[in-house]
């Protein structure tokens, strides 16, 4: 076994000593490496998010595109792509404009699809912060929602059955306000080291809501980029420019056909 470090919260706040999770060995580049993956949600709080510079930064500027300040009177009436995540979909540590959501939204433009991308990643959040932030996203003409969370819900230990809640009444309130929406869902998968139980219920949420609500689905968001160091920062845990490329074209592969 090889001996590696968790960065999961205790006590509803990070650990000042890392705790170690043992990984197998040999260390391979595979999606049982998920647990490095989740490090990439533990950017800030969740339902603390908001006292974060970067989490309060965030909200601010998911606030002001929202509201059509950077689209000005051309795209204002535009049919709306809302990424809702974690730092994952905010792009920490990056330019807005190097995150995953930018990208597919240069590609929109390449392939003359008329959508205005929000990105409403912040990172630390919960399925619970992400609910309690959906009503002023929800006042957009919304045609797809792109919904990325649970990994933090995941790294602070919380019951997968209010997960799955929190995800259904996200998936359920978008449908209410813009029947017409297209849902589509990024899965995750849970640290090997919080139990097979747990992971293997943890797992199978994502591709189960995506069969209740007839959503596509990207069964794993980070496959290919997850514990590969030249994809990822110096911090080991958060995609590079290059790995959010890569994120971008798995995400595509799924969104172009809701859109056609």
């Amino acid at each position: 076994m090889t001996r590696s470090w968790n960065p999961i919260r205790i006590g509803g706040t990070r650990a000042t000593r890392l705790q170690p999770y043992l990984l197998p060995t040999p260390v391979a580049l595979t999606a049982d490496l998920v647990l490095l993956v989740a490090l990439l949600m533990g950017c800030g709080g969740d339902e603390e998010a908001a006292a974060t510079p970067s989490a309060a930064e965030e909200i601010a500027r998911i606030e002001a595109t929202s509201a059509g300040a950077d689209g000005g009177t051309e795209t204002e009436d535009l049919p709306v792509i809302v990424f809702l995540g974690t730092s994952l979909t905010a792009g920490y540590g990056l330019e807005e404009s190097q995150a995953y959501p930018a990208l597919i939204e240069e590609r929109l433009r390449a392939e003359g699809l008329a959508y205005r991308v929000i990105n409403a990643g912040v990172s630390g959040d919960t399925s619970a912060g992400g609910l309690r932030r959906l009503a002023w996203l929800l006042r957009m003409p919304v045609a797809v929602l792109v919904l990325e969370l649970g990994a933090n819900d995941m790294l602070r230990g919380q019951g997968v059955e209010q997960l799955r809640t929190n995800l259904r009444r996200i998936l359920d309130r978008t449908r209410e306000a813009h029947p017409d929406v297209a849902l589509v869902i990024a899965g995750m998968r849970a640290a090997p080291n919080l139990g097979r139980e747990y992971g293997d219920r943890f797992d199978a949420v994502y591709p189960a809501l995506a069969a209740e609500y007839d959503a596509p689905l990207v069964p794993f968001l980070l496959e290919d980029v997850a514990a590969r160091r030249d994809l990822n920062q110096a911090d080991g845990i958060h995609p590079t420019a290059e790995g959010h490329a890569l994120i971008a074209e798995r995400v595509w592969e799924t969104l172009a056909p809701v859109l056609r």
